[in-house]
């Protein structure tokens, strides 16, 4: 089995460094985003990119419509109002399961080293894997005019890795702390301006083999059509801060079309 630095580029991002950890957490806590470009070494890269390619035919692809809260309707509001405005996210995904048991993507999720890593930068005791067998690592497929649409997340943190980026398109845009959640306060005049496209908003830029931590709770954010024959192949690296922890029979439904 490969030994995670012949998967990670441990020079350009060296895990076990104290100087590094702290300057990664630096860089979250104060732009809200951390991004490694480099984080694989390119033989790596393409590695994953001929298995996702492999694997493509297996995908679960989705199209759906949302609002940015990820929540249900209000009847209670108006259809125009913010809250009930619907955006359109569409994707292909295959599951934990479906990755190749001796997948460089199980190796990093597995490792002690970046586990430990990656809890030291989200400020996490520690990181479980999802009790499920679907959800803690997840290959996204965008092509051709996928996109996913201005949203919110439920969790306070994700970590993801870019395989291969489109010819145009893909990009990663976010508006940070555009609410605040704990609060309750949604911050409808804010979501408007983004959404009429009224409000300046940032855009991450990546290069394939580049891991990127973001807090999603409270910044919005989205990541425009895929333009081109070339796929976007994202991974989502998932864990929780506590165990045992299974996504929820009615998401995995909607994200990945079965339960198990």
């Amino acid at each position: 089995m490969m030994e995670l630095a012949d998967i990670i580029n441990l020079e350009a991002c060296p895990l076990n460094n104290v100087q590094f950890r702290e300057a990664c957490r630096d860089q979250l806590n104060r732009d809200g985003v951390l991004t490694l470009p480099d984080f694989l070494h390119q033989t790596t890269i393409d590695a994953l990119v001929k298995e996702a390619e492999s694997q493509k035919h297996l995908a679960f692809y989705t199209s759906a419509s949302h609002n940015v809260y990820l929540t249900k309707p209000d009847p209670n509001l108006g259809d125009d109002h913010i809250f009930n405005r619907q955006i359109s996210s569409s994707k292909g995904c295959i599951t934990t399961d479906q990755i190749p048991a001796d997948s460089g993507l199980h190796i990093i999720y597995d490792a002690p080293a970046f586990r430990d890593f990656a809890c030291a930068v989200l400020g996490e005791d520690t990181l479980y894997e999802y009790a499920d067998p679907l959800s803690s690592v997840n290959v996204h497929f965008a092509e051709d005019g996928k996109e996913l649409g201005w949203h919110f997340d439920n969790s306070s943190f994700a970590i993801t890795l870019l395989l291969q980026a489109p010819e145009k398109g893909g990009a990663f845009e976010y508006v940070r702390d555009l609410r605040d959640a704990g609060k309750g306060e949604l911050n409808f005049k804010g979501v408007k301006a983004v959404l009429d496209g009224d409000m300046p908003v940032q855009c991450l830029t990546m290069t394939p083999g580049t891991l990127v931590m973001f807090r999603g709770r409270n910044s919005m954010h989205r990541v425009t059509p895929t333009i081109g024959t070339i796929c976007r192949i994202l991974v989502v690296f998932a864990y929780n801060a506590e165990p045992d922890i299974a996504l929820s029979e009615a998401a995995r439904m909607t994200f990945f079309g079965r339960l198990r």
